[in-house]
């Protein structure tokens, strides 16, 4: 039996998330139909976490086992040619111990939140970008988002149906920067909870339209009460950019 560590990039938006489900079609199921008809084995794809519908990924990691002999990038390219044409890629696979542990052994995620801030449609990033017409200032979200990093009970920042054991968490970076429409915010951390992400974005979008400030963001976040936090920005524009192991 080997295992491989496969680093995949996948457009959310036809998906119902990252996990198999009976209520459409996940990444997930996606990859393991295109391994078992390559392989002929049945395998279950360990993610290094799950991404909800719609929400992107350029640097998704799992592993899987299979008991036949296949060199890494024969492995690659034939998942890749059975997944056709599903808007998945695998970027690179490789053998690695068989003790490895895509989400167990991942010591840091890193996502990335688009927001496009202008006033006409979107053309080519629909569904790949948050589009926020009104005027936001993106160094009064960044003096915000600074409140936010550490350790704390994130609780405000989390989704109801979140099923993590602890509030808890430590976020190692939240940057927001500008480059001409395109606000560009990056969040690291070795877990984050459900909706974390997008639920930070959302009330930083409140800063940036001027409704908030940053003490606004520091009272919130001490409520520990989602119903204190700003809305959920939507998954288009949230990528998984990396995990660090």
């Amino acid at each position: 039996m080997t295992r491989f560590k496969l680093t995949i990039e996948y457009d959310g938006g036809p998906f119902v998330g990252w996990q198999r489900q009976e209520n459409g079609l996940g990444v997930q199921q996606v990859m393991e139909q295109a391994i078992a008809a390559f392989s002929g084995e049945t395998v279950t794809l360990h993610g290094a976490g799950r991404t909800d519908t719609g929400v992107h990924a350029l640097g998704q990691v799992a592993h899987i086992d299979l008991a036949g002999d296949h060199a890494a990038d024969t492995v690659q390219n034939a998942i890749n040619f059975h997944m056709k044409p599903a808007p998945v890629a695998v970027l690179s696979a490789e053998v690695v111990p068989p003790d490895f542990e895509a989400r167990f052994d991942a010591k840091e995620r890193a996502y990335l939140y688009r927001i496009t801030n202008r006033r006409s449609p979107l053309a080519l990033d629909k569904g790949r970008s948050w589009r926020v017409p009104q005027a936001l200032d993106a160094g009064a979200m960044h003096e915000a988002a600074q409140g936010l990093i550490g350790r704390h009970d994130f609780s405000t920042f989390r989704a109801a149906t979140c099923q993590a054991k602890s509030p808890l968490k430590t976020l190692d970076q939240l940057a927001v920067s500008r480059d001409g429409e395109t606000i560009s915010i990056t969040a690291r951390a070795r877990s984050f909870m459900h909706h974390q992400v997008r639920n930070m974005v959302g009330t930083l979008k409140l800063v940036g339209e001027g409704k908030w400030t940053a003490a606004d963001v520091k009272t919130a976040l001490e409520a520990c009460d989602r119903t204190k936090g700003g809305p959920t920005a939507p998954p288009d524009g949230l990528y998984l950019v990396e995990v660090v192991y």
